[in-house]
């Protein structure tokens, strides 16, 4: 096995881990979060979370471009801050779907809803060709409405999709990382930056609008998952 076929294999060992890892973690965390800020709207508390995630990233990259001026120390620094970032994305993801009164308890619901969160537009236009259904908003439908057997055949698509993107943009940033002097500080802080950014800005589209108040389930904002012609529910 290659380099590459194991650099692969571990990224999807850490998807893996932090899905099952960080669903418990995520309930907590907002329960905190909430106890601890207890006038926050769920608006209020997203963008707190928001806050907390580029944060964290933006630190773990910077560590890791600080960490890859050392001889022979950038590969695997990098792909543990693939795996940090990975471990961070889920977090969060899987934060703001409790906020939005999402559980995704079954393991495949919560990897799409995550990859499709990570993987932003392409995700999308992926879920319309191999499930057939558009519209916006897909995180409700992920967790609650499409059946088992269109989850599991969008995740086989998916899942490459992820560890091709994010393996290949982090190698990306293991070349500019290794320089001299800690300027792959700055520029692995800033690459996660970016990513962060992205997944938020793709995690907004994904959940859409969060509920008014923390009082029962009013949603007004939300409309049913419209079936293709011929579907049913299952």
């Amino acid at each position: 096995m290659s380099k590459a076929d194991d650099a692969k294999s571990l990224i999807q060992q850490a998807l893996d881990k932090a899905l099952v890892a960080q669903q418990p973690l995520a309930r907590k965390n907002v329960e905190r979060l909430r106890r601890v800020h207890s006038d926050d709207t769920p608006q209020e508390l997203i963008r707190r979370l928001d806050r907390y995630y580029l944060a964290g990233i933006t630190v773990s990259g910077g560590a890791s471009g600080a960490a890859s001026i050392v001889p022979g120390a950038g590969i695997p620094t990098a792909l543990a801050d693939v795996m940090v970032f990975t471990e961070a994305s889920v977090l969060y993801t899987l934060s703001l779907a409790e906020v939005h009164g999402l559980h995704p308890e079954d393991f495949e619901r919560r990897k799409l809803l995550v990859l499709t969160v990570l993987l932003g537009d392409g995700a999308v236009r992926a879920l319309d060709k191999v499930i057939g259904r558009t519209g916006p908003h897909w995180a409700r439908r992920i967790v609650n409405a499409i059946p088992m057997s269109a989850i599991n055949r969008a995740n086989k698509v998916l899942g490459p999709r992820f560890i091709t993107k994010y393996g290949t943009k982090q190698g990306v940033l293991v070349l500019s990382k290794q320089v001299p002097l800690g300027i792959g500080a700055a520029i692995g802080a800033g690459g996660n930056h970016v990513f962060g950014r992205l997944t938020i800005k793709s995690a907004r589209a994904v959940f859409g609008q969060p509920p008014s108040n923390w009082a029962g389930d009013d949603r007004g904002d939300e409309t049913p998952f419209d079936l293709g012609p011929g579907d049913s529910t299952p």
